[in-house]
């Protein structure tokens, strides 16, 4: 089946050996505003499957190889438009995060010149210094004067740092990180990723079948994929560009999608939206981004979302599990917690997925990534193959180690729905004697907020302990007005085992009294709580 959305500029494949005078035969796609022509060599043919063109060959190339794999008998010979950014001096505060260092590389990959400081050494710094990026860590200006174009700034930076500051008083532009996403995303075939839960992962899988299946994707995801390289980012020679959209103080406003996505909506960040009436109009605005040929990618089964997509006039694509939907997924089975399911769009049957992630939500988080990656020209089920091959985002459910022979994983969840998906995911992979979880709050602001729904999160743990509340984004009013001990007590009221444990060192001498064969240890939260797994592990 074609794909609904092939891009915006055009590609031309053409045989490597032009000298035969041989005539050629070819087939040539055209969908909206995007061509491609393909000729065969001397003894072959080309046939079209959907969106695929395979070679038939009589010459030494694999049998049946897809062209998006480029066999030697074909060359890809891209045509981009000239990217705005191509020449011009752009320089990044706070260069080292996920998202900065691939829009760092991207814009270099476009013929920009790229600074950018740090206070961090780390990875992504490394490798961009590699490519010619200078990057200073002392961040007083060195790279800054008034030959720079623009200055682009993380989430982390405030409007009171030295570069910013500086770059305002030479008459430089400045933006946020969010910004530059936006304009970046204008130049390709924008793929955003938005939803309360499952956005990261959902990221991933779409980016990681896209290159899988030979589109050369870039991408922006919220965490590291061991899989992708091990980093967050990445900048590639395809069209596409998959990002996730954060609606954080309403950031992902600043997009450019030509496909969206929405996993879920639920009320969360409510120190920015005013409830879940606000929450619903902000997504509402993120889907009316998207141009008169976007497609909306949505879950079906979701009430908010729902209010979404009665006030969307682009076509839509829900995803349903069990459910009639334009892509749904039939559950079929489980395997150490991992689901299987059959896919099916329009009703009829398209493909399997065998996930080799835990949990029935990454099911639903699978589908929606089919269906984004189908929207960029992907096989589906050459997509599907590598979606369920894919093993996960760090901090989703991270396997760590033993300890005393309790296995041991980390976890970012981080919010109430997060939390119980999360540990029936866990029980149904490990099946533990007991399941210990290390739960450090987020933000003095969502635990106030969502306190009675964090308080009954935790039905499937057997002992909960909880560390202070990780502080951040938060005024020291807001700081006085919960704590960790107020949701241990609601948590022990409903006749659970919780407990306060202020300090990690503390909780990691606790567990190696308490740990026992058989037992799993999960450590969860948005914050540095990691640190007190790897630590019991090492």
């Amino acid at each position: 089946m074609p794909s609904p959305v092939m891009g915006h500029r055009p590609v031309v494949i053409l045989n490597d050996d032009k000298q035969t005078g041989r005539p050629m035969k070819g087939i040539d796609l055209r969908t909206n505003d995007r061509s491609m022509v393909l000729e065969s060599a001397p003894g072959q043919r080309l046939r079209r499957v959907g969106n695929q063109v395979y070679v038939m060959s009589a010459l030494p190339t694999p049998f049946n190889s897809p062209v998006t794999s480029f066999s030697p008998v074909f060359r890809e010979l891209p045509f981009r438009p000239a990217s705005r950014f191509t020449g011009r001096r752009v320089h990044f505060v706070g260069i080292g995060g996920a998202g900065m260092s691939g829009l760092a590389r991207m814009l270099k990959d476009c013929g920009a010149i790229v600074s950018g400081s740090d206070s961090q050494t780390n990875s992504q710094t490394i490798a961009l210094s590699k490519l010619g990026v200078r990057i200073s860590r002392d961040q007083h200006g060195q790279y800054l004067d008034k030959t720079v174009d623009l200055v682009v700034r993380s989430a982390a930076v405030k409007d009171d740092h030295f570069e910013i500051r500086a770059a305002r008083a030479m008459g430089i532009r400045t933006v946020k990180y969010a910004q530059l996403l936006g304009e970046v995303m204008q130049e390709r075939l924008g793929i955003a990723v938005a939803g309360t839960h499952g956005k990261s992962t959902t990221t991933a899988m779409t980016a990681y079948a896209l290159l899988r299946c030979g589109l050369e994707p870039s991408f922006v995801i919220g965490g590291t994929v061991p899989q992708l390289g091990g980093v967050g980012s990445r900048s590639g020679t395809g069209e596409s560009f998959v990002a996730e959209a954060c609606e954080y103080d309403r950031s992902f406003h600043n997009l450019h999608p030509t496909v969206a996505v929405i996993t879920n909506i639920e009320e969360d960040h409510l120190d920015c939206y005013g409830g879940i009436d606000d929450i619903v109009e902000s997504f509402q605005t993120f889907a009316g981004l998207l141009p008169g040929n976007g497609i909306l990618i949505a879950n079906g089964q979701d009430t908010n979302v729902q209010r979404v997509l009665r006030q969307t006039d682009c076509q839509v694509q829900t995803v349903s599990m069990g459910k009639p939907a334009v892509w749904s997924v039939s559950p079929r089975g489980i395997v150490n917690g991992c689901y299987q399911g059959e896919v099916t769009l329009h009703g009829r049957a398209m493909a399997w997925l065998k996930l080799s992630v835990p949990g029935e939500h990454n099911l639903m988080n699978a589908t929606m990534a089919l269906a984004a990656a189908h929207s960029a020209g992907a096989d589906i089920e050459s997509a599907a193959s590598a979606i369920s091959e894919f093993r996960g985002v760090d901090r989703r459910m991270t396997y760590l180690g033993q300890y005393a022979g309790a296995h041991v994983v980390d976890d970012y969840g981080h919010h109430p729905t997060e939390i119980r998906k999360t540990l029936q995911a866990l029980r149904e992979r490990y099946t533990p004697r007991r399941l210990i979880c290390v739960f450090q709050p987020h933000q003095h602001s969502r635990t106030r907020h969502l306190l009675e729904d964090f308080a009954s999160s935790f039905a499937l743990a057997d002992q909960i302990i909880m560390p202070d509340i990780y502080f951040v984004r938060d005024s020291e009013e807001e700081r006085r007005r919960v704590s960790a001990c107020d949701l241990v007590r609601l948590i022990n009221q409903r006749g659970q085992s919780a407990r306060h444990i202020p300090a990690f060192d503390q909780i990691v001498d606790h567990l190696r009294r308490e740990v026992r064969e058989g037992d799993l240890v999960v450590t969860m939260g948005a914050g540095n709580v990691n640190e007190i797994a790897i630590d019991l592990v090492s």
